[in-house]
């Protein structure tokens, strides 16, 4: 009786320690999480945007941005997830490699497909990328817009009919209160209105943004 009560009480401390390994992640977009309250986005990655639909090899579009979003929250949603920060970019966030259950999180983006290295700001990931380009994975299935590109082009149209002084960012205030601001890359960009009545404003960059106490929308679960 006594063994079978210490191997019952082992089987619930094992359980135990199996959930308390799980970090409090959140996943933002295909790039960005949330890891215990700090903000990270992904060191030497660029994901699609969230609202962004890419190129499939039988001519069709595809939710490329949804998809890596779904994909970075099956690698670090309920597992170990630890992140090294390299610097802060200028929206406050770390910059950082992160590591879910021992698998590079920014490399597997990378290596399905469903990221682009950043040669911008880091090499890291280029031969990554060169190997999923081979195999027609995920965005390299069909030639497809980049998403700095795609960012770039939302940004001059939106700007171009923004009524602030070309300042496209819209400064909404949800039913709850909260402060979140869209930019002209954001899923819900075109549906969401800027009522300044109510306290909602337009911004110039994100910076602005956030520093007003703006902040961005969560696409994750």
């Amino acid at each position: 009786m006594f063994s079978r009560i210490l191997v019952i009480a082992l089987l619930l401390l094992l359980t135990a320690v199996g959930a308390s390994a799980a970090s409090n992640v959140r996943v933002i977009d295909g790039d960005t999480i949330d890891l215990d309250g700090v903000r990270y986005r992904l060191h030497g990655i660029d994901a699609p945007e969230a609202g962004q639909f890419c190129k499939a090899a039988d001519g069709s579009e595809w939710a490329c941005g949804q998809v890596a979003l779904r994909k970075l929250e099956s690698l670090v949603v309920g597992r170990d997830v630890t992140c090294t920060p390299h610097e802060k970019d200028m929206y406050g966030r770390w910059v950082a490699s992160c590591v879910a259950d021992g698998t590079d999180v920014n490399g597997e983006m990378i290596a399905s497909g469903l990221a682009w290295a950043f040669r911008k700001y880091s090499l890291d990931y280029v031969k990554a990328e060169e190997v999923a380009h081979a195999g027609h994975v995920g965005v390299w299935q069909a030639d497809t817009q980049t998403p700095w590109d795609f960012r770039s082009h939302k940004w001059d149209s939106a700007a171009s009919a923004a009524p602030a002084g070309g300042c496209p960012i819209k400064g909404n205030i949800n039913s709850k209160q909260e402060k979140i601001y869209h930019a002209p890359w954001s899923k819900d960009y075109a549906k969401t209105k800027v009522d300044t009545r109510k306290g909602e404003r337009w911004f110039c960059t994100e910076g602005e943004a956030i520093a007003a106490g703006w902040r961005p929308p969560q696409w994750g679960k």
